[in-house]
């Protein structure tokens, strides 16, 4: 269930913006990565956080008045992180083999005509 909400988060752009800035600093305050991503204001930000966090794949700790939000790399992160692995890797495996079962080709016989 964890990971269907995780890949239903990751579904908007915005929200894998937030993602990718907060990959990149660590951390973020709302108002930090609301300035960070101009395309929405910081209320949408604040409601693409929650939607992020309730997923597991962002973590809030309050620090003073402000909460900083951080990429979770654990839990529903992990089952994206390891699926996408997969199917890529799945891709590559694939493609490698198909190459590996062609015939070389005559490249100098045919620059010759």
């Amino acid at each position: 269930m964890g990971s269907d909400l995780a890949f239903d988060a990751l579904a908007d752009p915005v929200r894998r913006e937030i993602l990718a800035v907060l990959a990149e600093r660590d951390e973020c305050s709302a108002g930090e990565l609301s300035a960070a991503i101009s395309r929405v204001g910081r209320t949408a930000v604040s409601s693409h956080l929650r939607v992020l966090h309730t997923a597991g794949l962002i973590t809030e700790r309050r620090s003073g008045r402000f909460r900083m939000y951080a990429v979770d790399a654990t839990g529903p992160a992990q089952d994206v992180i390891r699926l996408l692995q997969d199917l890529f890797q799945g891709s590559l495996d694939a493609a490698k083999a198909s190459l590996e079962s062609r015939p070389p080709s005559d490249t100098a016989g045919s620059r010759a005509m």
